[in-house]
């Protein structure tokens, strides 16, 4: 199938650059370039888009609003951010809006095509930076749980914690089945209820949620 692109960035060379890396793929196909927020929304009511690259900083709105607008209104498209800057508020507020993955201008273009294809085929995908970043926050955050998260935790079984803890780790459900010895069936059994007790739409949000209940702590 393949996979329809929006790049929406309001740098020309910087866009221009994306479109050339994505040219040679046989499966992927670049529809437009958009160089403002407002651009978005009218032109995925124009056009059928599966992954948008969305710049986190555009002239005339916040690309987290964007996002925001883009889930709500298409939710059959996914989100891939595209930033300069790794800094945790920024990946928790993109998450927060549903989007799929949050990668750095400087990825290279072997990480892009792979992020592209794991975003666009529903899984989540963060630069190397950035879950170092996401993990980082994890662990400075020091305060005990709040009571809701407390009852969260509770909810979530240790082999879910398992299953959580590879997904974080942007394991495949093929390689999660094989490092505990499970069915795919099991596991996809065991995102579908992390998905439900988490009230998570997605993957990302499975990670947002691992990071701010505080389940991988290795005491949880």
């Amino acid at each position: 199938m393949m996979i329809q692109i929006l790049i929406a960035d309001d740098h020309t060379m910087f866009a221009d650059g994306v479109e050339s890396l994505l040219a040679p793929e046989k499966d992927m196909q670049v529809v437009g370039k958009v160089y403002s927020g407002r651009e978005v929304i009218p032109f995925l009511k124009a056009h059928e888009v599966h992954v948008v690259l969305l710049d986190i900083n555009l002239p005339d709105m916040s690309g987290i609003e964007v996002c925001k607008a883009i889930v709500k209104d298409y939710p059959a498209t996914k989100v891939l951010a595209l930033s300069m800057f790794n800094e945790e508020s920024y990946v928790s507020e993109i998450l927060n809006r549903g989007a799929s993955g949050y990668i750095l201008k400087n990825t290279g273009r072997v990480e892009l095509l792979q992020a592209i294809r794991k975003v666009h085929s529903g899984e989540s995908y963060f630069s190397k930076e950035v879950t170092e970043t996401i993990m980082q926050g994890l662990m400075k955050k020091q305060q005990a749980p709040a009571a809701g998260a407390k009852k969260l935790i509770a909810k979530v079984s240790r082999r879910e914690k398992e299953v959580l803890r590879l997904i974080v780790g942007e394991y495949t459900t093929q390689e999660i089945a094989d490092q505990l010895f499970i069915s795919l069936k099991t596991v996809e059994s065991h995102r579908s209820a992390l998905l439900a007790k988490m009230n998570a739409r997605n993957t990302a949000g499975l990670v947002k949620a691992a990071i701010e209940f505080k389940l991988l702590d290795d005491e949880g």
